[in-house]
């Protein structure tokens, strides 16, 4: 963890804890408390979600990372395999220089053979032209044949003759012949010599050229594998900060759940006093309608009991009565939303005009702020029967109670409006058996309570 991340976390750790309340007995001490701890808990919430996103980019920058190390890795076995190849080119191309070379060794000597048998022939042939220069050339054969004694000698002349006629025609063909396979023999070797001289050279600037390639690409690993580490101890930080905020955003909760179950235990509280004082106004009733009958008794002046106050035209009598007055235009439970089904954890009542928004049951206000989903929004915690609820009025267009204020049942709380992610005015009016989560678990239909 490094040194930034840590005095900025205990910096935001000292502030909340400094901030977290003190549990007490009176409303009054904690008129803000749940909505700090929400807040900071939102905060952290935000800041939890950014580090999470920078994770998320680490771990894609990570698996990038990865792909290239995979595919230098390829490209260098790839490298290898050509410089293996490119190995066994040289080597074979080597051994065919050698061959070849050899090859030449062995011709000379056999150029040099034939180079004396060319010799011994010029010579040869150098002292027949001096002797047919010095007897007068062709004419010497046709005296040599004139001068025969008989037929028979004349006959052994001609072929004498013609035999050597014949030699040293056939000493010049092979002087021609020798000398034009001398030319080619040696231009072929020379010939093949150059290509395979040539061919090595190739596979050897290949092969440096491949061997360069390899070495840059191994150098790219390994910094693909310092970059990766130091990814890792990035991501590493990042997940223990998370972590933190994690235990933050937890410990908040918990603080902002003691907050609520404070709330709602005044609240039951508050209905076991209501019961009680109910009780002792009704026995207190009683013992006035039994003294006024016994005056009745006694000749004393009648006078009829004074009939309690009715309530208010829109409280129902009972725990709870119907928040707001207007048109049922959306009930609890699936409906389709912007042609998506989704499943409405509230019920929704519409109307014209400033309509006021009652307090369905008595109870403490828990939360009064607003937010981007529900608008102006009020949440009341009751106690009915010892049985906690939780009430969500969304959408106001102004609240007039604020966090841990104490209503009764009808008491307006604000007005209905159009704030927040709504299509119109109206109350979207939710009821939770038990407290208020995220997830709405404890969601249940409002008319199993509430006659609309």
């Amino acid at each position: 963890m490094n040194k930034k991340y840590f005095v900025s976390l205990s910096i935001a750790a000292a502030l909340t804890i400094g901030s977290l309340p003190t549990l007490g007995t009176t409303a009054n001490a904690h008129s803000h408390s749940v909505e700090e701890l929400q807040k900071q808990q939102e905060d952290i919430s935000s800041k939890k979600e950014e580090i999470n996103g920078k994770i998320d980019e680490k771990k894609s920058e990570i698996n990038q990372n990865i792909n290239k190390q995979q595919e230098i890795q390829s490209q260098i076995a790839e490298i290898s395999t050509k410089l293996k190849d490119t190995e066994t080119k040289i080597t074979e191309k080597a051994k065919e220089i050698d061959e070849t070379t050899a090859e030449i060794n062995k011709l000379k000597e056999e150029i040099e053979v034939l180079k004396q048998k060319i010799e011994e022939r010029n010579e040869l042939l150098k002292e027949r032209a001096r002797a047919i220069q010095e007897k007068g050339g062709s004419a010497n054969y046709l005296d040599v044949l004139l001068g025969a004694d008989s037929f028979g000698d004349f006959i052994n002349r001609v072929t004498a003759v013609n035999t050597i006629v014949s030699a040293d025609k056939k000493i010049m063909d092979e002087q021609k012949r020798d000398q034009a396979e001398l030319e080619k023999k040696q231009e072929e070797v020379e010939g093949k010599l150059a290509d395979l001289e040539s061919t090595k050279a190739s596979l050897e600037s290949l092969k440096k050229d491949l061997d360069s390639q390899k070495a840059k690409k191994a150098d790219l690993f390994k910094q693909l594998e310092a970059q990766q580490a130091s990814l890792e101890v990035e991501k590493k930080d990042l997940q223990q900060e998370s972590d933190e905020l994690a235990k933050m955003e937890h410990q908040l909760e918990g603080e902002i759940q003691a907050e609520q179950a404070r709330l709602a235990e005044l609240a039951r509280q508050r209905e076991i006093e209501r019961k009680r004082q109910a009780e002792a106004e009704a026995a207190k009733r009683a013992a006035e309608q039994q003294q006024a009958t016994t005056s009745s008794n006694s000749g004393g002046g009648s006078s009829a009991a004074p009939a309690p106050s009715a309530p208010s035209a829109p409280v129902s009598a009972g725990a709870w009565t119907a928040p707001a007055s207007g048109t049922i235009t959306t009930n609890f439970g699936w409906d389709v939303l912007n042609g998506k089904k989704r499943f409405h954890y509230g019920t929704d009542i519409a109307a014209r005009g400033s309509v006021p928004i009652s307090a369905a049951a008595d109870g403490y206000v828990i939360k009064s702020h607003y937010s981007s989903s529900y608008g102006n929004v009020v949440y009341i915690t009751h106690s009915i029967n010892g049985q906690t609820f939780t009430t969500v009025y969304a959408h106001m267009s102004s609240s007039s109670v604020s966090t841990g204020q104490a209503v009764n049942k009808g008491d307006r709380i604000g007005y209905m409006g159009n704030t927040g992610y709504s299509f119109g005015q109206h109350l979207h009016f939710e009821l939770h058996a038990g407290s208020w989560n995220a997830s709405k678990s404890n969601a249940v239909n409002p008319r199993q309570y509430i006659n609309f």
